[in-house]
């Protein structure tokens, strides 16, 4: 089946073309009763503009772009983005706007692929995620003046808005509970090193650490798979020196952790408690449930996708400072075992 056209609109409604496409966008030259009978045909039969046809008359594209630089296969049993996308989902359809998303393996394409959709008109705007310092996408969205939001510290946004969380307030209040439950030896699971939130994370824990005069610490990065989550659990319980207490970056890691654990024999949270970053469903289905970072994910989501929207229409949006990450204690903490806790 053909896609419906102009001509099969005119055919039906017995005008010209011209007289078509002046009712569709609303431009004199027709009745008011010849543009109502010509848009309910076009409803009738299925029509809808161009893409392309509309970006070449200056038209929105009523789409955004979202690109990814993490493997496919993350987004299939990664909680965080398909909460993520809901919330921006949910802002989006209500619009009539879609959502446009591409996966790609190195970051300079992320620039590339956004370069690309503005020029062909594709998109009216993008959300950027996983910022990174001097990030380069934001320059180069800057410069093209497309309208876009990022998802990240305000510090690393340039000239673009963002929308963000205190991420370090809640790595304190996670340090600040281990060491009251008794534990003074402690390990962060970390994701990729070279994004902006990695870092401010790591920097808060080691601060937490050193301010609470914790004995010892470490932290190691991952890329947030489960399988790095599980080898970085095993070395750090394999070791001389282990901690008692590990806080991991997202749930995937944290439950891998877990099974980890139960391969060395190590009981949670009897010989090691666990806390996982972004709580998910199966942060509470898992047994013990996980201690776990919360925040409401498709929220977050969903005022990104407000702000660009605004944006779109040409409105000034200031930055969005988002509700901080909170713990919810379960099942996976408890003090250290008594000959590891302090006199």
């Amino acid at each position: 089946m053909k896609r419906p056209t102009i001509a099969d609109i005119a055919r039906r409604a017995g005008v010209s073309k011209v007289a078509v496409s002046y009712a569709l966008n609303d431009r004199p030259g027709v009745s008011p009763a010849k543009r109502a009978a010509i848009k309910a045909i076009a409803e009738e039969i299925g029509w809808r503009p161009n893409s392309a046809a509309r970006a070449l008359n200056g038209a929105q594209a009523r789409s955004v772009g979202l690109t990814l630089c993490r493997p496919a296969r993350i987004l299939g049993v990664e909680p965080f983005f398909m909460e993520l996308i809901s919330g921006i989902e949910t802002e989006l359809s209500a619009r009539s706007y879609a959502l446009m998303l591409q996966v790609v393996t190195a970051p300079e394409q992320e620039t590339e692929v956004y370069r690309r959709w503005w020029g062909e008109g594709r998109v009216d705007g993008a959300i950027l995620v996983d910022l990174r310092f001097s990030d380069p996408r934001v320059t180069a969205l800057h410069e093209l003046g497309m309208p876009a939001v990022v998802l990240g510290d305000p510090s690393e946004a340039g000239a673009l808005t963002p929308v963000w969380a205190d991420d370090a307030a809640a790595v304190r209040e996670t340090v600040e509970y281990l060491h009251a439950l008794g534990h003074r030896r402690v390990a962060r699971v970390a994701g990729l090193p070279d994004l902006v939130h990695t870092v401010l994370r790591d920097q808060a824990f080691t601060a937490a650490c050193r301010e609470l005069g914790l004995e010892w610490h470490t932290i190691m990065h991952t890329d947030y798979t489960g399988e790095e989550g599980a080898h970085a659990t095993r070395r750090l319980m394999s070791a001389a020196t282990r901690p008692t207490a590990i806080m991991y970056d997202n749930d995937i890691m944290a439950v891998a952790g877990m099974s980890a654990a139960d391969e060395l024999r190590l009981r949670v949270p009897a010989d090691l408690s666990i806390v996982a970053w972004d709580d998910s469903p199966l942060s509470q289905i898992v047994r013990p449930a996980l201690s776990a970072l919360t925040r409401d994910i498709p929220a977050y989501g969903a005022h990104a996708a407000r702000a660009l929207l605004s944006l779109i229409e040409g409105q000034e949006v200031e930055a969005i400072r988002d509700q901080a990450p909170r713990l919810v204690p379960r099942g996976s903490t408890a003090p250290p075992p008594a000959a590891q806790r302090p006199g």
